[in-house]
């Protein structure tokens, strides 16, 4: 296993066991933006994501949780090598994807699939629901034919459709029904591992919830691993096994998930959940309100990066970095000055 920098998150050692099926260390991605200073000569970058290191083991589902502009998404997709990082590794079964060839890689993608949040726009709008389903199969030559057909509808009654969907395009869909189609399209070529990217966040509640026990029904049937971004904490509570909370591109808590709802220890983690709207659940009294806006990317905060917002916020918080540390044997990590792992 590779050693992690000192200017790196330090994570519990739990989560980087040799046998994970995703792995990654120190990842990293910064985006252009712009110049400003004096004719321009100071250039910006946006820290998307800054410095992650987790891992995914076989057979799990990691809930991902956050703000939109976190980095949740732009993590799920360095991990599939959409976006190439600017520093780190990922590891998938062991192989380091930034050593493979193109060929070999082009091999790897049919293990890593993803599905979206927009159920409609995700979907070619020109072509039937036989041809989006069965795209992944001609890519990587798996079936044709009678054989092929065949597969395609396998795949949709996997997903509750039957083949009077296969000539059909995706207008003529409910927004449940496309998102089965987009489930279907990510499991016809026999995937491992499958980032679902707010996948039921476009969709209406009892629609929600149909979708979320499909997906844990595939995964129990087909062995699958998930990666699971979400910004719905009961969704996530539902779905994961572990949960992983994410804050201006760093990982800021990770535990199992019944000790991040059972004992948040973060602030960020702590007013995400007194968010939660809930019969008997916690009153208005007792909901932490954050101030302001998530900062820019571009000019971060000093020290911690949620200080900013932070009730609890003291001096060292505004000129130290937290380092994500491991407590509870190992299993719960925690960035915070103030309120750190038990």
């Amino acid at each position: 296993m590779p050693p992690v920098s000192a200017s790196e998150q330090l994570v519990p050692e739990a989560q980087l066991f040799d046998d994970a099926l995703v792995r990654c260390v120190g990842l990293r991605k910064e985006f252009p933006a712009g110049t400003e200073g004096w004719l321009g000569q100071t250039r910006l970058t946006v820290k998307a994501v800054d410095g992650v290191s987790l891992a995914i083991a076989p057979g799990e589902t990691l809930g991902l949780v956050g703000e939109s502009g976190s980095g949740k998404s732009t993590f799920g997709r360095l991990i599939l090598k959409l976006l190439e990082p600017t520093a780190g590794t990922v590891f998938f079964d062991g192989r380091d994807l930034a050593s493979l060839s193109r060929a070999e890689l082009r091999r790897m993608r049919r293990q890593m699939q993803l599905v979206f949040q927009d159920p409609y726009s995700s979907l070619n709008p020109r072509m039937r629901v036989r041809a989006i389903v069965g795209e992944g199969l001609e890519i990587h030559k798996l079936a044709r034919g009678k054989e092929k057909e065949q597969r395609i509808v396998r795949m949709l009654e996997r997903v509750g459709m039957g083949p009077d969907a296969l000539d059909r395009y995706p207008s003529e869909f409910s927004g449940g029904q496309r998102q089965r189609v987009g489930i279907a399209r990510a499991l016809a070529v026999e995937p491992r591992f499958i980032v679902l990217d707010e996948p039921v966040s476009a969709l209406d509640v009892s629609i929600q919830a149909q979708i979320i026990n499909l997906l844990q029904d595939l995964q129990d049937q087909l062995k699958l691993t998930y990666l699971f971004i979400a910004h719905d904490l009961r969704v996530v509570e539902h779905i994961s096994q572990r949960v992983a909370i994410m804050y201006l591109g760093k990982i800021v808590e990770s535990a199992p998930r019944d000790v991040i709802y059972s004992n948040p220890r973060h602030p960020y983690t702590r007013a995400l959940l007194s968010a939660i709207p809930s019969v008997g659940g916690p009153s208005q009294a007792e909901r932490i309100k954050l101030s302001g806006e998530i900062p820019s990317p571009v000019h971060p905060p000093s020290g911690c990066s949620f200080h900013s917002r932070c009730p609890y916020a003291k001096d060292v918080c505004r000129v130290a970095e937290p380092p994500l540390v491991a407590g509870g044997g190992g299993k719960h990590a925690v960035a915070c000055h103030v309120f750190p792992a038990a």
